[in-house]
């Protein structure tokens, strides 16, 4: 069960990681590109379809991050733990107090200052993911450290 945990921890956390990466340097700066008469219906069709993507994965970083916070699996420092835990809810933050909102400005068509915004807000959720990167490939190699297999 804990290797179910752990495992399910870093699958989510490095699969958003380059989920992310690729929203930040490729997906959300071609959006200006789009054109005014499509531009609604591409975002709103972006917003749908990333959705199936994401939420999932978000999900069960989630869910699997505060499992592993509150009953450390053995090897794996507390304090660091936390800290992956806090950087989870800093991403879901930056996603529902800005992210969300520069969407929805979006979906009423293209809208420089909302486009800007939302690539500018979307580096704290690129820097949060990346840095989770490290912290669970460290945990990871942790428990390993500890427990001698996998």
């Amino acid at each position: 069960m804990v290797k179910t945990l752990i495992t399910l921890n870093a699958v989510s956390t490095l699969l958003m990681t380059g989920v992310i990466w690729i929203v930040q340097i490729v997906h959300y700066p071609l959006f200006r590109l789009v054109g005014e008469q499509n531009f609604a219906e591409y975002q709103q069709l972006h917003s749908n379809y990333i959705t199936y993507v994401v939420m999932p994965l978000m999900l069960i970083e989630l869910i699997t991050a505060a499992i592993m916070a509150a009953v450390p699996p053995k090897g794996m420092s507390q304090e660091l733990l936390w800290l992956g835990l806090a950087l989870v809810i800093v991403i879901w933050g930056a996603t529902f107090f800005f992210s969300v909102p520069q969407h929805a400005i979006l979906s009423r068509g293209f809208n420089a200052d909302a486009h800007n915004m939302l690539v500018s807000t979307n580096w704290i959720r690129t820097i949060a993911w990346s840095v989770r990167t490290g912290l669970v490939v460290y945990l990871v190699g942790q428990y390993f450290r500890m427990n001698g297999e996998w």
